[in-house]
Parts: C-alpha cells; sequence; structure tokens
C-alpha cells in the first residue's frame, strides 16, 4: 500500500453531499462552520484546532502555510475567523480536489490557495510566510529533518510553527489499521524528545511543547459514543471506528502520545 491509497477514497462529493443534506443542511446554502464534524482530520478534531490556533496567536495580517492541510478544514476556519490569507499543501490529489471543492460551497474559494505537493520540497519561495500549521504530518514521514527544515526555510525569522501531532511512547506493539496507517510501513513514529530534537536541530526555539494525551483520551472517548450523526470523518475514512478505537486503545496505554507544540524561526 502506498500513501496516496492510504487516503483515497471514492465517489467524495457523492457522499460528502448525501452526508449534508442528510444532516439538513442545504449544498446551496452552507455556512461556514456546518462541515466542522467532518474536515477536521486529527485527534480531538475542531477542538484541537482552537486551541492551537489561540496558541500561536494567529493575527489578520498573517501570510499561513498550512503543511499536510487534508481537505482543508484548517485552512477555512482560519480564513473565517481571522480573514488572514492561507496557502495550503497536501500530498493527495484528491484532498486537494476536495478542499477547492468545499471552499467553493462555503464561498471561500477566493480566499484560499490550494497545492498538490510533498511537505518535505516544499513549492515555495524562502520567507514566503509568517506561520505553518501543521497538525497530524509527521507520522507518516520518514525524513523528518527535510520536513522541518523546509518549514524553516519557507518561514520569515521569528515566524511560528505550530505543531499538534502523534509521537511514540512506552514501547509495545501497535494495532492496525490506524488512522494515519492501515499498516505499519506507512506509519514513521519517534518519540517526543527525537521529535524535539529534530524541529530544533534545524533551526527552531521551542517556545511551547506540551503533552496532550490524558485530555485527548477523554475526549476521543467521547466522540466514540457519539458517532451517530451522518456528518463525520466516516463519510470518506474507511473503517473509521477501527481505526479511532485503535488509536484510543494506543493513547490509553501510552504507546502512543500526543504532543502540542510552538516553535520560532530563529534568525
Amino acid at each position: 500500500m502506498t500513501l496516496d491509497q492510504q487516503y483515497a477514497f471514492s465517489n467524495f462529493k457523492q457522499r460528502i453531499s448525501q452526508a449534508v443534506i442528510a444532516a439538513g443542511l442545504d449544498l446551496d446554502d452552507l455556512g461556514r462552520g456546518s462541515l466542522a464534524l467532518l474536515e477536521d482530520f486529527h485527534t480531538m478534531g475542531r477542538i484541537a484546532t482552537t486551541q492551537l490556533v489561540e496558541l500561536v496567536e494567529i493575527k489578520s495580517c498573517d501570510e499561513v502555510l498550512d503543511a499536510g492541510s487534508g481537505v482543508g478544514g484548517t485552512a477555512r476556519y482560519l480564513v473565517d475567523h481571522f480573514g488572514c490569507k492561507v496557502t495550503t499543501i497536501d500530498l493527495s490529489k484528491q484532498y486537494c480536489e476536495v478542499s477547492r471543492w468545499l471552499n467553493h460551497l462555503v464561498g471561500l474559494d477566493g480566499q484560499i490557495t490550494v497545492h498538490n505537493g510533498d511537505v518535505t520540497k516544499l513549492p515555495f519561495s524562502s520567507g514566503s510566510f509568517t506561520v505553518i500549521m501543521s497538525q497530524h504530518v509527521q507520522m507518516n514521514v520518514v525524513d523528518k529533518s527535510s520536513l522541518y527544515a523546509e518549514a524553516r526555510r519557507v518561514l520569515r525569522p521569528g515566524g511560528r510553527l505550530a505543531i499538534w501531532d502523534i509521537t511514540a511512547g512506552a514501547p509495545g506493539k501497535l494495532e492496525f489499521p490506524l488512522p494515519w496507517a492501515d499498516q505499519p510501513s506507512l506509519s514513521h513514529l519517534v518519540s517526543g524528545d527525537v521529535l524535539r530534537a529534530t524541529i530544533e536541530c534545524v533551526g527552531f526555539a521551542i517556545t511551547h511543547w506540551s503533552d496532550m494525551t490524558e485530555e485527548a483520551v477523554l475526549i476521543m472517548e467521547n466522540l466514540l459514543q457519539t458517532l451517530t450523526g451522518p456528518l463525520g470523518l466516516h463519510v470518506f475514512v474507511d473503517d473509521f471506528v477501527v481505526k479511532m478505537n485503535n488509536l484510543v486503545r494506543g493513547l490509553s496505554t501510552g504507546r502512543l502520545r500526543v504532543v502540542r507544540a510552538i516553535a520560532e524561526a530563529r534568525s
């Protein structure tokens, strides 16, 4: 299995349209926050995004890159709430197509630029951005030094890197499939200490680092008990409940950890 296959799903417009209609929403008149349940593909969903955005102190003047943007939920949230300029990039061509379509549905297609590409080889000039959002990305990336070196390159000095990610925890076998990997060959986890050292080595100063595992377990357990509505990540993530249960077990046993961090680009 390749990474493209990991995130592929068929008939995305039909599946999402049916879910939206089943939720009693109008595709031709969608509120900008109405898709939150299905557009934030990371642990704790929109809760995590809003907490991270608050921590990194987004302003209307910021030029933001969402690196590993999925279907674009974070970008739409940022534009809607702050009016800042947002660019996205994701390896999945299909996710980029979904992003553009959803941007159009909520009237934000003119305010978000979507790129299909590799986060370890960013197609942007040095110093293009003041903020980079990185949520649940590095788990699929072998070359983490290139990932964060590229982030540092395209950030201006003093720019901020906001991270919400999964790391390896206590030794032990993980249960697959997981949300980012149906099989072990696609999962490239390192410990929080290794991840932090990698980020610092390429030109960042860590200004905030916290382990959010306990909070994540509580919220994800509650989420699993309320997966009854038509809107949710299960619309386009195959075996979603199985993957989420495996994730929660990994977090509960400490074999997986969730970290939240802010890093500043050094001059």
